[in-house]
């Protein structure tokens, strides 16, 4: 008999991550945008995991963002930084110029 992939019984570490996650998702996107129905809603999840792995950074990974994104660092103080829009403008990135 073949055993399923759901969460082990009794663990907690799964839904905590899943609500930490709804959490994040909620109050940095949908308490900015209206979701309008479901397809725009998949949409909008969608792109703001792109965002969450690319360009978000997180503490628990020093800083860094979970699809290898690195932080600058020891840089000068007169370097130019540029902001690039994500997600129609509700987050950004930052990058030094090159």
């Amino acid at each position: 008999m073949q055993e399923s992939s759901h969460a082990a019984l009794k663990s907690p570490w799964p839904n905590g991550v899943a609500e930490r996650f709804a959490g994040t998702c909620r109050r940095n996107l949908l308490d900015h945008v209206i979701a309008l129905n479901e397809r725009y809603l998949k949409r909008l999840i969608a792109e703001f995991l792109c965002y969450y792995h690319k360009d978000r950074t997180h503490l628990g990974l020093d800083m860094q963002a979970p699809d290898g994104r690195k932080a600058a660092k020891n840089t000068a103080a007169n370097a130019k930084v540029v902001s690039m829009s994500r997600r129609g403008g509700l987050h950004h990135r930052y990058d030094l110029a090159a």
